[in-house]
Parts: C-alpha cells; sequence; structure tokens
C-alpha cells in the first residue's frame, strides 16, 4: 500500500497519483500572514504541467481513447496582479506518437499554439488549471512510442511589468501503451460522521484500458479510528499494532472476474465502515491492481483516498514538574504530555508530528542532558550549535498519538545559580507553527496546554 508522505513544496504537479482533500487530515499547514505592504516585493510565473501520460492504442485495431491534458499557469505573490499570459505549447515532439486537439482558448500554429489566460493567480486560493488539451495516439503508433510537449509562458505584471516562467523547464512526456487501465470511480469525502456511524462507501472499478484484465486485487487501508469493515470471503484481514507506524486494518482482496475495455466491477456488497469510539479524521486508502501480472498502463486513477470525518475532540495536555537543588547540584524534571481523548489524532496525510513540547530553561539552571527526539534552540527558535546548555528545547512527538497517549520528556537540569521561585515555561505547539496563531482546532480546552518547570 502506499504510505504517507510528508509535504513541504507548494509547487503544483498535477501528474501527483493521489489527491487530498486540504484540511481535513493536517493541522497548521498554513502559509504566515503577511499585510499588504509587507508582502516580499518579488514574483515568480509557474506553469503546472502533467509529468507525463499513457495513452492507450485503440481496442482490436479500433480509433485510440483521448486523454485530457490539464495545463495551468500561476504566480507567487498575491500582492501583485497578473494578467495576460501566454502558455506556448510546442508539440513538435509528438510527431508519430500523439496527436493533439487545441482547445479554444489556443491558437495554433505549425507543431505549436499560444494559448491565452486572461487573468493569472496566484498560488492558493481558487487555483484551477486554465488550458485543457486533447491527446490520443497517433495513427500507426506502436505501444512503447514515447514523446515529449514543451510549454513556456510570460504575463504581465509583478514587480518589473513582466513575468517569464523558467525557460526549458516543463515538460509532458506522453507514452503510447496497450494494457487495462483500472480506474476508480470517484468517491467523496464524509465531513460530517459522528462516532459509531456506520457509513457505506461507493465503489466502482471500470477498465478504461484497450486490453482485458484478467482478474484484479483490490487493497484497502483502513486508519485506526474505522472498524466493522465488511467481510468478503475473497480477502485476508490484518490488523497493525501500531509500533512503527499508526495502527490500521489493511486488506487484500483478489477476485478473478474478468474485465474487457469498457466493463465496471462492484464488490459482492456493498463496501461499509463504521466510525470507532476514538474516531475523529480518518481516512480509508482504496488501491487497485491488474491481476495475472498485468501492468496497469495509467496508475493516476487505480488509487484514492476516503477523508471521512467525525465531530469529536483530542484534549492535549502538558504536565511541568518542580526540582529543587543547591547551585551545582542536578536533577531530572519530567515534562509529560497526554491526550486525554476521547479521541485519537494523526497527521496521516503530511506525516508531520502531532505536537511538539516546548521548554524554555529556567533561569539559573543548564540543561545538561536531553531526552530523544528533543531540538537544542535559540530562546527565539533559532539553530543551536550544542545539544546541551540551549536556553530552548523543541520535543517531538509522532505523528499519530492514541486516545490514551502519554510520553514523558526527561531532562536533566542542573542549579547554576539558586534563583528563588525560578520557572521555566513548559508548552504544547503543532509542530510547525507558534501556540495561538495555529492552535489544535480538535482540542476542546487550550488552558492546559500550558505549564511550568519551577525551580526550588
Amino acid at each position: 500500500m502506499r504510505s504517507f508522505s510528508a509535504k513541504r513544496r507548494v509547487r503544483l504537479r498535477s501528474g501527483a497519483a493521489v489527491t487530498v482533500v486540504a484540511g481535513l487530515l493536517t493541522v497548521g499547514l498554513a502559509v504566515p500572514a503577511f499585510a499588504a505592504d509587507d508582502l516580499p516585493q518579488t514574483d515568480q510565473l509557474w506553469i503546472n504541467e502533467p509529468n507525463e501520460r499513457t495513452i492507450p492504442l485503440g481496442t482490436d485495431g479500433g480509433q485510440p481513447q483521448s486523454r485530457t491534458l490539464e495545463v495551468g499557469v500561476y504566480h507567487d505573490n498575491e500582492n501583485f496582479t497578473v494578467t495576460d499570459g501566454r502558455l506556448t505549447v510546442d508539440v513538435s515532439g509528438l510527431a508519430g506518437v500523439a496527436e493533439v486537439t487545441w482547445p479554444d482558448n489556443c491558437a495554433p500554429s505549425g507543431t505549436s499554439a499560444v494559448c491565452d489566460i486572461p487573468v493569472v493567480p496566484a498560488i492558493g486560493g481558487d487555483y484551477k488549471n486554465q488550458v485543457f488539451l486533447t491527446v490520443r495516439a497517433a495513427d500507426g503508433a506502436e505501444a512503447g512510442a514515447r514523446g515529449r510537449i514543451t510549454y513556456e509562458a510570460t504575463a504581465t505584471g509583478g514587480p518589473d511589468g513582466t513575468l517569464t516562467a523558467p525557460h526549458e523547464s516543463f515538460d509532458t512526456t506522453l507514452t503510447v501503451g496497450a494494457g487495462p487501465d483500472l480506474a476508480i470511480a470517484p468517491v467523496a469525502g464524509i465531513e460530517d460522521g459522528r462516532p459509531g456511524d456506520e457509513w457505506t462507501i461507493p465503489f466502482e472499478v471500470t477498465n478504461n484500458g484497450n486490453e482485458s484484465a484478467n482478474g484484479l486485487t483490490v487493497k484497502l487501508s483502513a486508519s485506526y479510528g474505522l472498524t466493522d469493515l465488511t467481510r468478503y470471503e475473497a480477502c485476508t484481514y490484518t490488523t497493525t499494532d501500531g509500533d512503527d507506524y499508526a495502527p490500521s486494518t489493511q486488506v487484500v482482496c483478489t477476485f478473478d472476474q474478468v474485465l474487457a475495455p469498457g466493463d465496471s466491477f462492484e464488490l459482492p456488497e456493498p463496501l461499509t465502515v463504521r466510525l470507532a469510539p476514538q474516531a475523529l479524521n480518518e481516512r480509508l486508502d482504496i488501491d487497485v491492481e491488474p491481476g495475472d501480472g498485468a501492468q496497469d498502463i495509467d496508475s493516476r486513477d487505480d488509487y484514492t483516498i476516503l477523508q471521512i470525518g467525525a465531530k469529536s475532540t483530542a484534549d492535549f495536555s502538558v504536565t511541568g514538574d518542580a526540582i529543587f537543588g543547591a547551585a551545582g547540584g542536578t536533577s531530572t524534571a519530567e515534562l509529560t504530555f497526554k491526550n486525554n481523548g476521547p479521541a485519537w489524532f494523526g497527521n496521516l496525510g503530511s506525516g508531520d508530528p502531532v505536537a511538539e513540547v516546548r521548554l524554555i530553561v529556567p533561569e539559573g539552571t543548564t540543561v545538561t542532558g536531553v531526552p530523544s527526539g528533543c531540538r537544542p534552540r535559540t530562546l527565539a527558535g533559532g539553530y543551536y550549535p550544542k545539544q546541551t546548555g540551549a536556553p530552548r528545547y523543541d520535543c517531538d512527538l509522532r505523528y499519530w498519538v492514541l486516545e490514551d497517549t502519554q510520553r514523558t520528556f526527561a531532562f536533566s537540569v542542573r542549579v547554576d545559580t539558586v534563583v528563588p521561585g525560578a520557572t521555566g515555561a513548559v508548552s504544547i505547539h503543532p509542530a510547525y507553527g507558534e501556540f495561538g496563531t495555529y492552535p489544535f482546532d480538535f482540542d476542546p480546552d487550550l488552558t492546559n496546554n500550558t505549564a511550568v518547570l519551577a525551580v526550588n
């Protein structure tokens, strides 16, 4: 099964294999807000193009199927208005491989076309691709033939009045293919579930390829808050223990039904799943593969993620400590994170830590022993060169916590100077962003997200 992947770059890639509904599974993944006058006075134009596509030959010598390539242009800085976008599409590299049908907003000339984009959007928000190219295998093309489309773009706007996308940086490779192409029908996410609810999940797979699929394998991965999946005789069910990865239920099903081109497949009975008492932000991964060792000619649509949200909460808390000692003495300070439930929580999409426990070291003391998972920082959060002696420590939790997870970070703290009543701040934060700026919106009580480390 495919696993989560951490995402850091904003760049769009429409050729990605997985599309995740933003905001349901991750917390605090937001761009810092700036006043309009404080935005950086730079801008850059980009092209959002599919990396590669497979286009099938016709079935039994018939007309090849068409595929749509979605391409778009965008820029970085929303402080600028960018207009008059011109996307140049060069298809000279497709000779003998594929044919292109141009949309109405493109003016072709020979083996290229210039496509008009009156208003170029900034990244984020309501961005949508603007150019839709229809491609199909050329007459006489053979399986395995490859060709390339290249793109250039300019627009009016930005700090210098004109923006240009990086030259020779964007292209799409088309490959002519023959074989099955299993595609899962789109499934809408669920946002308003409640623990205990049972939901029926629509499931249909269609073979959009030009050859039959001799059976198929269906794989399901249900997150920890999903239970009571429908049992099928053709499937095996395994529950993971959650030692290295978040606990889940893995299902592998083998069906021997032959799917000819254009045929569809449904499970023997509807797929149902129940939201467990600890459910919060859940996901169900669905993966299909053609049987008999066949290669799917376009894997982009044989995998989907269904987001299932439950109306519940997870109460995070942190407990500080009190240490005592004369000057020169060393004590152990235990800082404890706890999830008081009732729900578990996992950053299943990004893999980011669910939270970090932060210690601001008390006045008159020095940290001489640091627990695993804790990073030294300057007071402002910058790089600190030594593991010990830092004024601040940020300690990461794993990317998930169960409904009763408790973890203690034990620091060795030396008292250098006795400062009566000295305290250090202990707090919980999202892994990226400051507490209070990006709060835990699933946490019903933020007052227990802070504590102190008291000294003498």
